[in-house]
């Protein structure tokens, strides 16, 4: 099981359906990104970004990743980086306007604590069926996104919880 894990959620779900399945955007910066959406996408990527950044933990940082805007613990806190690719900060949040969803990367989600919380919590926060692979969360409308809990969930780890719980992944 716990190779599986390393391999499913640190390669296979990162890296295979993000290259797969994401409209990669050549933006090289947030605003650039988001300029680059169409009109029905801009409102809820700008909402969503400032969702993020409101709520997550201080010592994340904001950037692109994989074509789409991502939220790493940088290489100041977290040396080591990426385990597949070093020179990569180590990716927790990305957020990404797909062809037919918005999508909603969370790595801590993956088999973690907060995967029941999230599924029992969302049941709070809206009537829409929770549309969700191993990590990704999509939503088919602008409106199906759920603002506060998705604050809510970024609030709940820390880059240092993140990195502690990468490491104890990786080492299985």
């Amino acid at each position: 099981h716990s190779s599986l894990f390393i391999h499913h959620f640190f390669f296979t779900n990162y890296f295979c359906i993000i290259k797969i399945e994401a409209m990669q955007s050549k933006a090289t910066t947030p605003e650039e990104y988001i300029d680059s959406l169409p009109e029905d996408r801009k409102k809820i990527i700008t909402q969503l970004r400032k969702t993020i950044i409101k709520n997550l933990p201080k010592g994340f940082k904001e950037g692109m990743s994989y074509g789409m805007l991502g939220y790493v613990v940088p290489h100041s806190l977290y040396p080591d980086g990426y385990h597949t690719d070093p020179r990569q900060p180590l990716p927790f949040i990305s957020i990404a306007s797909q062809k037919n969803h918005i999508a909603l990367y969370h790595m801590g989600l993956y088999g973690g604590e907060y995967l029941d919380w999230f599924q029992k919590e969302w049941k709070k926060h809206t009537d829409k069926k929770l549309d969700m692979g191993k990590s990704c969360i999509r939503f088919k409308k602008p409106e199906d996104v759920p603002l506060d809990l998705i604050g809510e969930l970024c609030t709940k780890i820390t880059p240092q919880d993140w990195i502690a719980v990468y490491e104890k992944n990786l080492k299985r």
